[in-house]
């Protein structure tokens, strides 16, 4: 590191909750300056800063310049870490060892992202390294037995990692002290190209069939293959070519989930880092890549966004100004045997790595 440059790993406050709980934020930087900022406070990434194709830094996600921001009442989970169970379990409730479990529900009748008070909202331990390739930092928690409704002690371990080649690379490890469901994710919300919306963004998902969901946007059990529907992203497409003003109009899983909220099955055999998505900037040449050891990602396109969350700069981000690739096991794997199981149990761990490399081509 040369003399006056920022360290790769530095720490410093972030804010105190209200019941006097302290949060600090951790920012990672690789040597020609690509950088991460991490909150204690749900696993937040509040920042992600990335060259463009002129070699400018930018930020690439959406949050708030301050603690109070993600505290506030409408909280989309911008950039934070989710758990228990990421994404929907319906009606709260599924089946293991011989009793019904029930969950707290807290999106209509569904149970959502960990519940009331998911991991999104804990205050992780943190402890930061200088690991081979670039700074390191180490999250963990503990979900004591009953937490929202999940039965099980469970520990966890999220490890970020920032290298040299622009690569944000995430390992997830859970251990239970019983039988219980876990599925975690990261909840960015990229817009690479700072714009008011994402729609000219272009994506391609690996994935030949995607999970199409009921009215209440859980998975209705088929894997339906994409060919000759909207949910086609196998070559490069921008967002917004088949989601005009009224999506509805067009097709059915569209009006269901008022855009884009579905989880695409990944092409791939054996669980290894394999590619999950890449997504192009065409105003910045920015490019992300994401690979990932899990079975799918859910691909959603900020449908929810109404302009009532106001975030960095005093900017209202607005319909589709943001979008996220949550790499995850189905939703509902609980109640559909015939999913990937989520089910972690004392030997049996749940490991997952997902890896955002980061790029940009010339404009």
């Amino acid at each position: 590191m040369s003399p006056g440059a920022p360290a790769p790993l530095e720490r410093r406050p972030h804010g105190v909750l209200p019941d006097g709980r302290r949060v600090e934020l951790y920012t990672l930087r690789n040597g020609h300056g690509t950088a991460v900022e991490v909150s204690t406070y749900g696993g937040i990434v509040v920042a992600l800063r990335t060259h463009d194709g002129l070699g400018r830094l930018g930020d690439v996600v959406l949050g708030h310049d301050a603690l109070d921001g993600y505290l506030a009442g409408n909280r989309p989970y911008l950039g934070a870490l989710v758990g228990r169970y990421a994404n929907r379990i319906a009606r709260g409730r599924f089946s293991l060892g011989g009793r019904e479990v029930q969950l707290a529900c807290n999106d209509g009748p569904h149970h959502l992202h960990g519940g009331r008070r998911g991991f999104d909202k804990a205050v992780w331990t943190a402890q930061g390294s200088a690991g081979p390739r670039g700074p390191v930092l180490e999250l963990g928690l503990v979900s004591e037995d009953g937490d929202e409704g999940y039965p099980g002690r469970v520990a966890v371990t999220v490890t970020i990692a920032l290298d040299e080649d622009d690569e944000l690379r995430l390992d997830y490890a859970a251990t239970a002290d019983a039988p219980t469901h876990c599925n975690l994710t990261h909840h960015g919300y990229f817009n690479l190209d700072g714009t008011a919306d994402v729609l000219g963004h272009r994506l391609t998902l690996p994935a030949a069939r995607f999970l199409p969901v009921d009215e209440g946007l859980i998975p209705t059990g088929e894997l339906r293959p994409v060919a000759g529907t909207p949910m086609d992203f196998t070559s490069p497409s921008a967002i917004g070519a088949r989601l005009g003003a009224r999506p509805e109009a067009a097709d059915e899983q569209l009006r269901r989930g008022h855009g884009y909220d579905h989880c695409w099955v990944l092409d791939r055999g054996a669980r290894v880092l394999a590619p999950a998505a890449r997504l192009e900037g065409p105003g910045s040449g920015r490019v992300l890549e994401v690979f990932t050891t899990e079975p799918g990602v859910q691909f959603y396109s900020g449908n929810f966004l109404d302009g009532s969350v106001v975030g960095k700069g005093g900017r209202a981000y607005g319909h589709r100004a943001g979008l996220c690739l949550e790499t995850q096991h189905f939703p509902d794997s609980p109640n559909h045997p015939d999913f990937p199981s989520t089910l972690v149990e004392p030997g049996r761990p749940l490991r997952s790595t997902t890896v955002f490399r980061f790029s940009a081509a010339p404009v």
